[in-house]
């Protein structure tokens, strides 16, 4: 009987929009489609042991991990040259080791997908929508926004409309970057108020 052979785990670099975040892309799931997982500080990594590791390099300064893909957020000290090399090969190492990445979200949960490894919770991003112009300003987020805001190593979820007002929350990458301002009003406001009768602003909610 021939050994069944390893994968090899392949990781590469991807800038973003965000200076500060690079996203690190790997050839297997790290969490199931639709689960992100974001961390700020190391009091918030109990449920993933390669984000507990990762800050314990003195230069990380925040990670989001979502399906396939881990954005990172360095300190300012710090230039990508210097540690994007340490930082994929790290990873590497992690994942071929074969230990869970995330084995509770950090958020209120809403059901268990039990057949991924690891038993994650899997939560629901957005608040979930209860008027028509709601559903519709979810619909246009996840189809025309969404993909492309993770294609840059973040996240946009939709939490509230109110008196015309659509308040948004971004992660990852999106979290802090200088450009997030200009693509919130001059792509997604735009966009929605093109879209969704009612809407005057789009805003974003701080993490």
């Amino acid at each position: 009987m021939e050994p069944i052979l390893k994968k090899p785990v392949i990781i590469y670099a991807e800038s973003t929009p965000n200076p500060a975040s690079m996203k690190f892309v790997a050839n297997m799931l790290l969490l199931p489609e639709g689960a992100t997982a974001q961390y700020l500080n190391p009091s918030e990594t109990s449920g993933s042991l390669l984000a507990q590791k990762l800050f314990r390099f003195p230069f990380v300064k925040g990670i989001f991990i979502s399906s396939n893909y881990l954005t990172i957020t360095k300190a300012e000290s710090v230039t990508w040259d210097d540690i994007t090399l340490e930082l994929r090969e790290y990873l590497k190492e992690f994942l071929g080791s074969g230990e869970a990445v995330v084995t509770e979200i950090p958020k209120t949960t809403v059901h268990t997908d039990s057949s991924f490894e690891g038993k994650v919770d899997v939560f629901t991003e957005h608040t979930a929508p209860q008027t028509e112009a709601e559903h519709k300003i979810v619909e246009i987020l996840e189809q025309y926004i969404r993909p492309a805001v993770e294609q840059d190593g973040g996240l946009i979820t939709f939490r509230s409309f109110v008196e015309g007002i659509v308040t948004v929350q971004l992660k990852g990458a999106c979290s802090g970057c200088p450009s997030s301002t200009m693509t919130l009003k001059a792509g997604i406001e735009a966009l929605l108020k093109r879209l969704v009768p009612g809407v005057v602003e789009v805003v974003a909610e701080a993490v």
